[in-house]
């Protein structure tokens, strides 16, 4: 499928899922886009999907379209065309040029970088901006890395500062966090800048996530407040949610990275009222008509409370027997 250019929204909220296809949908990611899909209708507004696709080596083949397909069965359904990141390497290379013009003239906001990942790790804190010092040879294959202390003071904190959804203010230091990379030394972009430029392009004002990703919403928000800078726009920023993680029975989170087993599309239902259950939204089992996928979707719409939600990470509920 091709991505379409964004349409005017028909409410005040635009939410989104943004998989990457590193595998098949696991538990942990449907209780994600479960979140972030009743949210969103809840306040009577548009889901979106973007497939972060920006990582060939990591990609599994066939994962993207598993994960559309798992979407689907379970009735998670979206509105506009799903976007590909990969379909979009010339609007980061544009960003990444603005962000260079705009900025070469008063005072540089990106540079290269060619520090191993080693040098990296004895460092043991925040990136010490030795290649800004130093900038290392043309020829050199590097990364580029933006200055996370470039915005005024009150834009900064805004930055820094949020109220999440679920779990109350939350602030991170991003000079204590370093110069982010926004494109990695294999020439590939990176997340942060990726997520952020498709965020200010789809007009995405609610972004349920899972709290793995928390740690990122700073770093994303500055980069969408340069974007407002740099290009003279008011954008709204996102309000950010991040919902407890699944754990697996060995307390780990579970992720593909720890071959977190997909889910099994013929139990929609059931996955979805385990899903339910973690979010603490069971539904009223004994009714045999809700045990569907629509109607336990109509229901949980309407039962939908973010108050509910846990904070805690726990480990995921057994299936039932739908």
């Amino acid at each position: 499928m091709t991505a379409s250019a964004p349409l005017p929204s028909q409410s005040n909220y635009i939410g989104r899922f943004a998989p990457s296809p590193s595998g098949k949908l696991h538990f942990g990611s449907l209780v994600a886009a479960l979140a972030s899909y009743l949210d969103a209708r809840a306040h009577n507004g548009e889901w979106l999907v973007r497939m972060e696709d920006l990582d060939p080596p990591r990609e599994e083949s066939g994962a993207a379209d598993s994960i559309i397909a798992s979407l689907e069965a379970h009735n998670l359904l979206w509105d506009q065309s799903i976007l590909y990141q990969s379909q979009r390497l010339e609007a980061y290379e544009s960003v990444l040029e603005e962000l260079e013009a705009h900025y070469c003239s008063i005072y540089p906001s990106t540079y290269r970088c060619n520090c191993s990942r080693q040098r990296l790790i004895d460092l043991a804190g925040p990136y010490d901006r030795r290649c800004e010092r130093t900038p290392p040879p043309l020829t050199t294959a590097c990364a580029i890395r933006l200055k996370t202390d470039q915005l005024p003071p009150a834009r900064q904190v805004q930055a820094e500062v949020f109220n999440d959804l679920f779990l109350g203010q939350q602030q991170f230091s991003l000079p204590a966090m370093g110069d982010m990379i926004i494109r990695r030394k294999d020439g590939f972009f990176a997340y942060q800048l990726a997520v952020a430029v498709d965020d200010h392009y789809q007009n995405i004002n609610h972004i349920i996530r899972g709290h793995d990703l928390i740690d990122s919403t700073s770093r994303q928000r500055y980069i969408l407040l340069m974007l407002n800078q740099i290009r003279h726009t008011a954008k709204t920023i996102p309000q950010y949610g991040h919902t407890p993680l699944v754990l697996g029975a060995d307390g780990g989170k579970l992720s593909k990275q720890s071959k977190a087993q997909p889910i099994d599309n013929s139990k929609a239902a059931s996955n979805l009222i385990a899903a339910l259950q973690f979010l603490n939204h069971p539904p009223p089992l004994d009714d045999l008509e809700k045990r569907d996928c629509k109607t336990l979707l109509e229901w949980a719409i309407k039962a939908w409370q973010r108050t509910r939600v846990p904070i805690h990470s726990a480990v995921a509920p057994p299936l039932t027997d739908a």
